[in-house]
């Protein structure tokens, strides 16, 4: 079993780790504060089945695999920026060819519960990153070799629902602040209103281009 003793270290890690900015925060954000507390809720609830694979994977030494096969783990970032880069410029065709409508358009609002969920496992699942470092964080809070993968397991489980409980915290907090700025220029003068219309009508791009922009960033980076 795992030693009692270090936990409070360990959740304190967890808490400076979900608390920071990263590929993560920054899709719950942008979900959230543009369509609503329910589609942040669901990436969020994608990047906790991710978190809980990326456990499975490295308690049967998958993490330790990539550290080992440098070309292996490059090949999963490409794979990972190319399918970012496809939603975001899939948002971008959409938005550009709704982009004289008055609303935002009906095919974002008709996308199931699945559609956002496996935004949020794919992105953070195909992110190499995110496997390397459970594979280096968790065991350094294990305890001898002895049911090494249980402990892996049960931490890292841990770590998927601390994770899970602040990002929900972010949907709740960026779809309330995204809604009282609605509310604010809605009710404000007539060309308050007009942003907030052009807003809610270019929202679609916004999120494309915040996918582009993720695609890169895991492409480029070492």
């Amino acid at each position: 079993m795992i030693d009692l003793t270090v936990l409070p270290l360990f959740f304190t890690a967890i808490f400076f780790l979900v608390i920071s900015p990263g590929p993560d925060l920054v899709l719950i954000t942008a979900y959230s504060s543009t369509r609503g507390f329910r589609f942040g809720l669901m990436i969020t609830l994608g990047i906790f089945l991710a978190g809980v694979i990326q456990t499975l994977l490295v308690a049967f030494g998958l993490g330790q695999l990539m550290q080992a096969m440098p070309a292996f783990a490059y090949g999963v970032k490409i794979v990972g920026a190319l399918y970012l880069a496809w939603l975001g410029f899939r948002m971008l065709k959409s938005w550009y060819g709704n982009k004289h409508l008055s609303t935002v358009p009906k095919k974002a609002s008709s996308l199931s519960a699945l559609d956002f969920i496996s935004k949020g496992l794919l992105s953070n699942l195909l992110n190499p990153k995110a496997l390397i470092f459970f594979s280096l964080f968790i065991p350094q809070f294990t305890r001898g070799s002895e049911g090494l993968s249980l402990q892996i397991l049960i931490l890292g489980t841990l770590l998927c629902c601390c994770a899970f409980l602040a990002n929900f915290g972010f949907s709740l907090l960026f779809s309330k602040l995204g809604r009282v700025l609605g509310d604010k220029l809605k009710s404000g003068k007539k060309n308050s209103r007009h942003l907030a219309r052009h807003i809610a009508r270019h929202s679609e791009g916004l999120l494309g281009l915040v996918f582009v922009g993720l695609a890169t960033r895991l492409a480029t980076s070492k």
